[in-house]
């Protein structure tokens, strides 16, 4: 099991990156977008950089929803690979069984 204060800082990170996506969203666009003047591209970049640290989405980690694990973690299932063998082996995960040949 993770630290309390690990998951929770991760559950931070997600509620920030989900009220700055927007703003981040167009920022970014305004950044890359080669008809825009240098110096609108510029203030755009600045923007982008006042924006808190941890609302950019790249600093999120994916963890177990169960222990909070971060690493070795399925995108498919949201949980550790630990867990996933064990509920897989009770059936709690439709379609995945032992592998038998």
């Amino acid at each position: 099991m993770a630290k309390k204060a690990l998951i929770e800082r991760e559950l931070k990170r997600e509620k920030l990156v989900a009220k700055f996506a927007k703003k981040h969203a167009e920022l970014k666009a305004t950044a890359n977008d080669v008809s825009k003047s240098v110096e609108e591209r510029d203030a755009a970049r600045l923007a982008l950089q006042k924006l808190p640290r941890n609302a950019n989405p790249t600093r999120q980690r994916n963890r177990c929803e169960l222990t909070g694990r971060p690493r070795g973690t399925f995108r498919q299932f949201g949980l550790g690979r630990a867990k996933v063998r064990e509920i897989a082996f009770e059936g709690g995960i439709p379609g995945v069984t032992k592998a038998s040949w």
